[in-house]
């Protein structure tokens, strides 16, 4: 490569020429697409958008059920456990499972099916509430996904990829959609109060979205946000002048810095705080209801009183137009490697009557047509028993299994009384009309109006989607 100096000819020749192509391109540009779009940048705000198609949902309750419900214990029935129990079968399977600990043999369902409704679909005796509710619901028995540890997992199923740093499920329903509401979040997550879930509040984040996507954590008692409430009250006069000034400075402040989505995610979230001094607390505030509706719910009992709770709010918001409400157990309740009889049956009592009812709520209150409830957890479980140290088989349990598991989905544009799928003789893993994690997401996006393969966020080159590059197809089996 030459190394000589460029002649002062030719270096002026050569910038010319390279403003001259600058110019023109900007000409050009200008001519075709007007001047502003020379510095047009995305906007990213929670004004409601129009979705690409006719949506059958407006909004979504997600009944998150982490740790991993026992498919053959709840909704899949298998005769053949009870034939087989106690016979050996660990080698059979112990090629397909990793690290499996302390099996067992093939174990019978401790709970007894029965068919309910005029669907007939199976429901075990751990659920007598959610039973009566069959031919409201579509079950998909033929669930799989990639990985039976929780960590991966929940990431894979909250938002579409086994690692953090992702958006959740409910972010990209907002950035998508916006929210009919301007005076709460558009995604409200109500966490248990015992403690988060695996994974922390990785579970609704953004990822690579603007922050303003990112779900907002509301307590169930007491003021839903910490330091919602101003500690000395004046006139409203005052206030109202006081959000006008602040509302002008932050303006003046965006537009000598534009471009920086975070700053104007923050501003947007401390105008959302001043609009939901009024609006949250009053969304919060269940003595508005009915001693019979909170009676419904299990409020005020045990063991029902705190998810009882939280669906009655997520009902309550849901009216008011938040887009997405997410509910987590704590913990991992549905994770019964050992204790399943007694373990999985304190999990039903938990959280089976206060479903049966919001789902009552949502249909007497005539919301079921545009709401989707959505529940299920990330993985299901195994055919064969996983004993405890002791090796007690009464206290048995049951260990990972990313092969099959069950999920259901009742409300708008879904087909009620629906079993879609099936799993083998043992329930070990999905063979007929299988359903994967991107299959899932795409029939939730599509029930929206949104289309899985056109919602993205162009990064570096490369469209990011909830369902990655993952072939996907919308499961129109389920669908009305």
């Amino acid at each position: 490569m030459s190394t000589d100096p460029i002649p002062r000819r030719s270096f002026f020749e050569q910038m010319v020429g390279g403003l001259y192509g600058a110019s023109l391109a900007y000409l050009l540009g200008r001519d075709l697409y007007g001047d502003e779009a020379q510095h047009a940048a995305p906007v990213f705000d929670l004004r409601p958008k129009p979705p690409p198609h006719e949506p059958r949902a407006k909004a979504v309750i997600h009944l998150f059920m982490n740790g991993g419900p026992s498919q053959m214990d709840l909704f899949d029935p298998k005769p053949l456990l009870d034939k087989l129990h106690g016979t050996q079968h660990y080698e059979k399977i112990a090629g397909e499972i990793e690290n499996l600990k302390d099996a067992g043999a093939i174990m019978r369902s401790p709970f007894k099916f029965a068919q309910h409704g005029q669907s007939g679909m199976w429901v075990s005796d751990a659920m007598p509430q959610l039973a009566r509710q069959v031919d409201e619901i579509a079950f998909i028995r033929s669930m799989h996904t990639t990985n039976l540890t929780h960590e991966p997992a929940i990431y894979l199923i909250q938002s579409g990829k086994m690692g953090p740093g992702r958006p959740a499920l409910g972010s990209w329903v907002i950035y998508g959609l916006g929210s009919e509401s301007q005076n709460l979040p558009a995604y409200v997550v109500l966490d248990d109060p015992l403690g988060l879930p695996i994974n922390g509040i990785e579970n609704w984040q953004a990822g690579f979205l603007p922050p303003l996507y990112q779900g907002t954590r509301f307590r169930s008692t007491g003021s839903p946000v910490l330091n919602l409430r101003p500690d000395v009250e004046r006139p409203g006069e005052i206030v109202a002048f006081e959000r006008d000034l602040l509302s002008r400075l932050d303006q003046a402040h965006k537009v000598r810095r534009p471009g920086q989505p975070r700053l104007e995610a923050r501003i947007a979230s401390y105008e959302l705080a001043a609009r939901m001094q009024l609006a949250a607390t009053d969304a919060l505030d269940l003595s508005q209801e009915t001693q019979a509706t909170q009676e419904a719910y299990g409020i005020n009992k045990p063991p029902t009183e705190s998810y009882g709770r939280r669906c009655l709010i997520a009902r309550r918001l849901i009216e008011r137009g938040v887009r997405f409400v997410q509910l987590y157990i704590n913990a991992q309740i549905w994770d019964n490697h050992t204790g399943l009889a007694t373990d999985l049956k304190a999990a039903c009592d938990r959280t089976d009557q206060p479903i049966a009812a919001l789902l009552d709520d949502l249909k007497q209150r005539g919301l079921m047509d545009d709401t989707l409830v959505i529940w299920g957890g990330e993985f299901g479980r195994l055919p064969i028993a996983q004993l405890p140290p002791d090796k007690d088989e009464k206290k048995a349990g049951r260990d990972h299994n990313k092969n099959a598991f069950t999920t259901w989905m009742a409300g708008a544009g879904i087909k009620a009384g629906t079993v879609h799928g099936a799993t083998d003789e043992l329930g070990f893993a999905a063979v007929e009309n299988k359903v994967s994690v991107p299959d899932w997401h795409a029939t939730i996006l599509h029930l929206l109006g949104l289309s899985h393969e056109e919602l993205y966020l162009e990064q570096n080159g490369l469209k990011e989607r909830l369902t990655g590059v993952s072939p996907a197809r919308v499961v129109t089996e389920i669908l009305a």
